[in-house]
C-alpha cells in the first residue's frame, strides 16, 4: 500500500488502475489478505457492472470485511449521485449525445431493462425525466398513451425516449425499430415530435434517430 500511496500523491487518481484504486479504497478496514489481491479478485469474479450492484453481504462472503463491504456500496452509490444531473438544472438537448450525458449514468450499468422518457419544452430544455417501465420493455408492454401522457400534461411539444440494454450491446433490436417507427407516428397526430430514441448500452449507446432518420 505504501507503493499505491506514493503513485497517488506523485501522479494523482487517474494514473492508477481500477485495481489499484479498489485496493486503496479497501486498505482500512481490511482483512489480513493483500488489498490489491481482494481487488483484482473482485473485479475478476464480478466485473464492473456486477460489483456496483453487489450487497454487502455478498461482498463479505467473498471475503471482504463488513467495514470494507460497506465502504464500497457508499462509494457505488456516492459515485451514481455525482454523476446525476442536478434536477434543478435544465439541461439543453442539442445532440443526441447530449441526451446521453443524462442518460447513461442511470441506465448503463443496470441488470435489468428500463424505459425513460425526457419530456423537453420549445427550446428542447429538459423539464422531466420519467421513468415509466422497469423489467422486459417490449413493445407488447409499452402504451404509446403512457409514453406521450407526461409531455400532454405539460404541454410540451417534443420528447426523447430512451430503453437500456442490460447484456451491454445497444445494437438496436428489429422491435426497437418498430417501436420506435410507432411513437414517430403517434407523435405526428399528437403534434409531439419524438427527437429520439437512444438504446443505452455499455459504455457506447445508439440513437435510432440517426439509424433511421425520420
Amino acid at each position: 500500500m505504501k507503493r499505491l500511496k506514493q503513485q497517488l500523491q506523485m501522479y494523482g487518481t487517474s494514473m492508477l488502475s481500477t485495481a489499484e484504486l479498489l485496493a486503496y479504497l479497501l486498505a482500512n478496514g481490511a482483512t489480513k489478505s493483500d488489498p490489491l489481491e481482494v481487488a483484482c479478485r473482485l473485479l475478476n469474479s464480478y466485473g464492473l457492472k456486477r460489483l456496483r450492484n453487489a450487497e454487502i453481504a455478498e461482498l463479505c462472503r467473498d471475503g471482504l470485511s463488513p467495514a470494507q463491504a460497506q465502504r464500497l456500496t457508499v462509494l457505488c452509490e456516492l459515485a451514481h449521485r455525482f454523476a446525476l444531473v442536478d434536477p434543478d438544472e435544465h439541461p439543453c438537448i442539442v445532440s443526441a449525445d447530449d441526451a446521453a450525458a443524462i442518460l447513461r449514468p442511470l441506465m448503463m450499468h443496470l441488470e435489468h431493462e428500463e424505459f425513460r422518457v425526457l419530456v423537453l419544452d420549445t427550446k428542447h430544455h429538459v423539464v422531466a425525466n420519467i421513468l415509466l417501465y422497469t423489467g422486459t420493455v417490449a413493445s407488447s408492454v409499452l402504451r404509446t398513451a403512457e409514453i406521450f401522457r407526461p409531455a400532454i400534461a405539460r404541454n410540451s411539444p417534443s420528447i426523447l425516449v430512451a430503453h437500456n440494454h442490460p447484456s451491454g450491446d445497444p445494437c438496436a433490436s428489429s422491435e426497437d425499430y418498430e417501436v420506435t417507427r410507432q411513437l414517430v407516428e403517434a407523435g405526428k397526430v399528437l403534434d409531439i415530435e419524438v427527437l429520439d430514441h437512444l438504446v443505452i448500452g455499455n459504455p457506447r449507446y445508439v440513437s435510432l434517430k440517426e439509424k433511421m432518420p425520420w
